[in-house]
């Protein structure tokens, strides 16, 4: 099976369809979240949550979108989680999507973009209104036009009674502080920011808790033999890179449909953004799957070269990083 070979269709209702908790996070709960006893804002995190879904009120009708212009919605509108990487944000926020009566969607902030390019922005907040809760998981401002597209969306679901979620690596307040300086765009950040209580969550990536560095890369001897198991994926580094560039990337969860085990020779260091930023998606839609990952060339930890590591999507290959390791670490044994 060759991941470049695929070309995906993924028709407007799947994406609709398929926004909820991906399959790494489909039966979590507040009880099978491990707070770290050295950590006592992770214990807090959960009792601020259970306090949040406690206090709503019976499912209502849902509105329509403009039937509530400017009304506030029942309750505390939204909880924000702040932290690291690895600390257990998305686990608190599928948890809190599982406890939540619905009807609710659970998406990442790209995924909610994709789907806006896709329906239509009117259309998508018709859509969405009809929402008890809406999860944003990883919200990041990479893009200025994109930070106001989803900023106007989720005002406008506010407004329309829709309770509000989401994590990122950064206080609302301070999204986009060191990118970009325009007075429009900080204005729209701190607009939002006013509707979200904001829980911090401190700790370090249980990625790496106890656990060893990134796994040496395997031989291609190794990579070849586990292709041959039952759903392994195998392509050349370089082929799939630049067959990504040709498939949108909301497709890329598509692409990987009935792989089980992604094979890959010849992994290299990129420097190239865009092609750094098509691996992120990929490496995203790849651990929501819990898929591992058997690779020759240069192990994980060196997939992005430096001076992307200093940039403005930093926090993006960072956790790129973090996710990829781990999936390595699950094909050791392959």
């Amino acid at each position: 099976m060759r991941l470049t070979e695929r070309d995906p269709s993924v028709p407007k209702d799947r994406l609709l369809a398929e926004l909820v908790p991906p399959p790494r996070f489909a039966d979590v709960s507040f009880d099978s979240y491990e707070p770290d006893p050295d950590q006592p804002s992770q214990a807090e995190a959960v009792e601020v949550l259970r306090d949040w879904l406690s206090g709503w009120s019976t499912p209502s009708r849902p509105r329509r979108w403009w039937s509530r212009q400017g009304a506030e919605p029942d309750g505390d509108g939204g909880v924000y989680l702040d932290g690291g990487y690895g600390v257990g944000k998305t686990h608190l926020l599928a948890s809190t999507w599982h406890a939540a009566p619905g009807p609710k969607l659970f998406a990442t902030f790209v995924e909610l973009t994709h789907l806006v390019g896709a329906l239509g922005f009117h259309a998508a907040v018709e859509a969405l209104s009809a929402y008890r809760l809406v999860c944003v998981d990883e919200f990041e401002l990479d893009d200025p036009g994109d930070t106001v597209l989803v900023s106007t969306l989720l005002r406008h679901l506010r407004d329309a009674g829709v309770r509000l979620m989401a994590t990122s690596n950064t206080l609302p307040g301070k999204l986009g502080e060191g990118r970009f300086a325009t007075a429009d765009f900080l204005r729209e950040i701190q607009g939002l920011s006013a509707h979200f209580r904001s829980v911090r969550i401190d700790g370090e990536d249980y990625r790496h808790r106890g656990l060893p560095e990134a796994p040496g890369p395997r031989s291609d001897g190794d990579v070849a033999a586990a292709a041959k198991q039952p759903g392994a994926s195998h392509d050349h580094f370089v082929d799939l890179h630049r067959h990504l560039a040709q498939v949108h990337p909301s497709k890329y969860g598509a692409l990987l449909d009935g792989v089980a085990v992604v094979c890959l020779d010849d992994v290299r260091t990129v420097d190239d953004q865009s092609v750094a930023l098509r691996l992120v998606v990929l490496a995203d839609r790849m651990y929501d799957r819990d898929l591992p990952v058997v690779a020759s060339g240069v192990s994980f930890d060196e997939l992005f070269a430096p001076p992307l590591l200093e940039g403005g999507y930093r926090k993006k290959y960072f956790r790129a990083v973090s996710r990829l390791v781990a999936l390595a670490r699950e094909g050791t044994d392959l």
